[in-house]
């Protein structure tokens, strides 16, 4: 247990919290899923686009672990203003950064997550949220 008790930080479980500022709202007309194959964790995203398919607004409906909740949260708050391709590059780069094959991801609050790095078995957790808004976006 003492693996979880390095992955499970105070920040992470806090940020995990925050998630209540993105509540399900129905009528969001861009929806998403994502699970994670390797710990079926899951996440549904609602989101709002402006005219030119920005995020204008988002609520999350998570499954997931502390950690992917936390990711959740950290996703959340820097989605506004972001389209398919931002939001595309960015899971391209925290996927990389992950698995040691990049630098981290120029992402608010991403750096919190570096203790789970270290856990593969949650690198699907994390992605969950981008995942998921790709599929609201329609790739």
């Amino acid at each position: 247990m003492a693996g979880a008790k390095g992955l499970y930080t105070p920040a992470i479980l806090a940020s995990a919290m925050e998630l209540a500022a993105f509540p399900w709202n129905d009528a969001y007309t861009s929806k998403g899923t994502a699970r994670s194959r390797s710990c079926g964790s899951a996440i549904e995203i609602g989101l709002s686009l402006d005219a030119d398919g920005r995020v204008a607004a988002l609520g999350l409906r998570p499954h997931a672990c502390a950690v992917g909740q936390a990711a959740a949260a950290i996703f959340a708050k820097a989605a506004l203003g972001l389209d398919q391709m931002r939001v595309r590059d960015a899971r391209q780069a925290l996927a990389a950064w992950l698995t040691n094959d990049g630098a981290m991801p120029d992402w608010p609050g991403i750096a919190l997550l570096e203790p789970a790095r270290g856990y593969p078995a949650r690198h699907g957790a994390i992605l969950l949220a981008w995942d998921a808004a790709l599929d609201a976006l329609g790739g």
